[in-house]
């Protein structure tokens, strides 16, 4: 079902899709396709949307914080705002002080995307990106693949270019298994992630090289536990007022799960595969702004797991590395799946 959702600066419609199962159903926008609304039942039975968004598609060109964006062509920070690619300097916008965040000021997630196929449980976007599109080389042709399986919201990104480039994309959105409705709820959500080591940062929050071990840091988040509030008084937080660290996942296979979330209050559980190497855990510590029905989303109202590469992985290549080669496609598959405990 498509339904209109406002309207672009230069008049064009912004439209809103609804796919979904008899067990979880969601809604999408073509600006930035962008995840707006995630409804799964709770113990008692009762539908409960867990994903932050605006009710109206102008607010996400207007609002902070990325929400429920789909971010590219590389997400996170690169240091500097520049990297080598097969030798050669690439030289990006900055936008957070001198480095790059989410690909510079000219985003994905403020474009209109085409749909390139639909039906009632699956809706896929795509996007054109020329040659030096936000200052990365290659031009080509970008996918992102909304898909609801029973219980299952699984997403896959594609891409393919006519040189060799970067390809580094997540999904932004903001979960709360209370509740969208219920901010004072978030930070009692317990999680785990399946990460013995993070990635050190700087107070700028660029990697310093260094992959140390979460033993013994409020980052351990091997056994299950609260995400906890005022934590940004912890030294190794401070600096991001919160949570928002890479998780370095420890290798498995994708049907091995990469984190799990769950409400106490709700019930609901949600179990995150993905083949990416790592999971920024972003506790929304920089969020202000009002979302649906008029909720306030401020700090800890909520938790983003963005399934990526590693931030400024392309000025450490001694990591994992986002590069594609010309002509062939990159493909990259997150899976959210809910439940009831």
């Amino acid at each position: 079902m498509a339904e209109y959702f406002g309207k672009m600066p230069d008049g064009r419609p912004i439209t809103l899709y609804s796919i979904g199962s008899s067990q979880l159903n969601i809604q999408v926008s073509d600006l930035g396709a962008a995840l707006v609304q995630v409804e799964t039942k709770d113990r008692a039975g009762f539908a409960t949307d867990v994903c932050l968004g605006f009710q109206k598609g102008e607010a996400y060109l207007t609002e902070g914080g990325c929400i429920g964006a789909s971010v590219g062509r590389n997400a996170n920070r690169i240091g500097g705002a520049r990297f080598l690619l097969n030798g050669q300097p690439v030289e990006l916008e900055a936008n957070e002080g001198k480095n790059s965040l989410h690909s510079g000021p000219d985003v994905w997630y403020h474009r209109l995307w085409k749909v390139l196929s639909s039906s009632s449980n699956a809706i896929t976007f795509g996007l054109d990106t020329p040659h030096m599109d936000q200052g990365f080389p290659g031009g080509g042709k970008v996918e992102v693949c909304y898909e609801v399986l029973g219980t299952t919201l699984r997403i896959t990104y594609k891409g393919t270019f006519d040189r060799d480039t970067v390809f580094n994309m997540t999904n932004h959105s903001y979960f709360n298994l209370a509740g969208q409705d219920k901010p004072e709820a978030a930070m009692e959500q317990l999680l785990s992630v399946r990460a013995s080591h993070y990635t050190q940062v700087d107070s700028a929050s660029i990697p310093t090289g260094e992959v140390l071990p979460v033993e013994g840091t409020v980052l351990d988040f091997r056994r299950p536990k609260a995400l906890g509030r005022n934590r940004q008084q912890e030294p190794l937080l401070a600096p991001q007022r919160g949570i928002d660290h890479n998780l370095v996942l420890d290798p498995a296979d994708f049907e091995v799960p990469a984190a799990k979330l769950y409400s106490p209050r709700t019930g609901i559980s949600m179990t995150v595969f993905t083949d990416c190497p790592g999971i920024q855990v972003y506790c929304a510590n920089f969020l202000d702004t009002v979302g649906k029905d008029g909720v306030p989303y401020g700090p800890n109202s909520a938790v983003c797991l963005e399934t990526q590469f590693a931030p400024d992985s392309m000025n450490h290549p001694q990591w994992p590395q986002p590069v594609v080669k010309a002509g062939q496609q990159a493909k990259s598959v997150t899976e959210f799946r809910f439940g009831v405990e």
